[in-house]
């Protein structure tokens, strides 16, 4: 679908978007990003969203050059030069490090760039919803936090984005990751969360991963509903031998998995806990 795309405040249509090859986002992958979605027309988590674009600026060594109401007021602009069509809104914010010549000298790039692309949200089939989907487990590692730490919610995306595409050829929703230590972290798309007799577990943050928005939620869901929800150092086994299990993300809420490497989990089908938590997840978000 037709994006509409500002660039360091200037809206156009996706063709006419360009930013320098001299960037250093396009030339090192030095930036960062978040993605956001609208539900009945608002930006949702939008504060936290925020907080983690900040995070890992902060991490880079990166200046943000705006407020978050000045970001705010920005994608509000875009999204009205957007033809949405009544539908919901899909938002991509990209902070690099700017154009500057081909040195890692920080000196070299004095004023970040920006970009905001726009366009109507395309959701999961409501068949993945209600009969679920198969993920795998993939070979390729989540990156060391000692290399390029997965807390950096970066451009530079090779390592999900391998991962994603082994996943895709063996005709998968997704694949999961492991760290170094061979613990499971997260999906390369999506956070990964198992149900065992009725609670809740997902990876903590020390094995290597992005703390997702929605993951965040999800604690707070499961305390609405009064199931508990906690962080654990989960393994294959773990994963192969749950009750229920789901993965979550901003453009995908809550999706059940009932087959991992066509091993089916649990009965084959999404589980009570994690269709409570689908329900409740967008009862929240869509009264804003």
């Amino acid at each position: 679908m037709a994006a509409t795309v500002n660039v360091n405040g200037r809206i156009s249509d996706e063709q006419e978007a360009v930013i320098s090859v001299f960037d250093h986002g396009f030339l090192y992958g030095e930036g960062i990003y978040e993605t956001l979605r609208t539900y009945n027309g608002r930006l949702f988590l939008f504060d936290r969203h925020m907080r983690r674009l900040r995070n890992s600026a902060r991490l880079i060594g990166l200046a943000i050059p705006f407020t978050d109401n000045e970001l705010a007021r920005q994608i509000s602009e875009t999204i009205a030069a957007t033809k949405l069509d009544e539908k919901e809104a899909y938002v991509r914010v990209l902070v690099t490090r700017g154009v500057g010549e081909l040195t890692y000298e920080l000196k070299a790039t004095p004023k970040a760039s920006w970009v905001i692309i726009v366009k109507p949200l395309v959701e999961p089939a409501a068949e993945v919803y209600k009969r679920g989907c198969n993920i795998v487990l993939v070979d390729v590692v989540r990156n060391h936090p000692g290399s390029v730490n997965p807390m950096i919610k970066c451009n530079n995306l090779m390592n999900q984005a391998l991962a994603a595409q082994q996943a895709f050829k063996r005709g998968a929703f997704d694949g999961v990751m492991r760290n170094y230590r061979g613990e499971l972290t997260e999906c390369a798309t999506s956070n990964l969360f198992i149900v065992k007799n009725g609670i809740v577990l997902t990876p903590p943050v020390e094995c290597g991963l992005l703390p997702g928005i929605t993951r965040e939620f999800i604690f707070e869901t499961g305390r609405d509903v009064g199931i508990e929800v906690g962080e654990q150092v989960l393994r294959d086994d773990d994963l192969l031998n749950a009750d229920e299990a789901f993965l979550t993300s901003t453009t995908r809420e809550v999706v059940p998995i009932v087959a991992v490497d066509e091993r089916a989990i649990g009965g084959g089908k999404p589980g009570p806990v994690t269709v409570k938590l689908l329900k409740t997840f967008r009862d929240l978000a869509r009264a804003g």
